[in-house]
């Protein structure tokens, strides 16, 4: 698993790359948990992610709920089909904001 951070002012974009499994998944959280603090507004770029597992779905709502107490806004971008296709079979395209 390939991450990019990027911050444009407060806002933070992680980009993603090849798979979020069991084995990357807790890299990803800890990625996103370190910067925990220092942005008001996440992007989760996945333009090169192939393929995410329940263990990488479950580390986006986690972070959704740790992010709405503040009102932070997270959302996902550059879905390819397949991602897509999990995110509605799961029903994840009802909770998340993904453009």
């Amino acid at each position: 698993m390939d991450i990019e951070k990027k911050y444009n002012d407060t806002e933070l974009t992680i980009s993603v790359g090849d798979r979020i499994d069991t084995v990357t998944a807790p890299d990803f959280e800890k990625e996103i948990l370190d910067e925990m603090g220092n942005f008001n507004s996440l992007v989760i770029d996945f333009s090169k992610l192939k393929y995410i597992s329940s263990a990488g779905l479950r580390v986006l709502i986690a972070t959704q709920k740790k992010l709405a107490p503040d009102n932070i806004p997270m959302t996902i971008k550059n879905v390819n089909d397949t991602i897509n296709e999990i995110f509605k079979m799961s029903g994840f395209d009802k909770i998340l904001k993904i453009e």
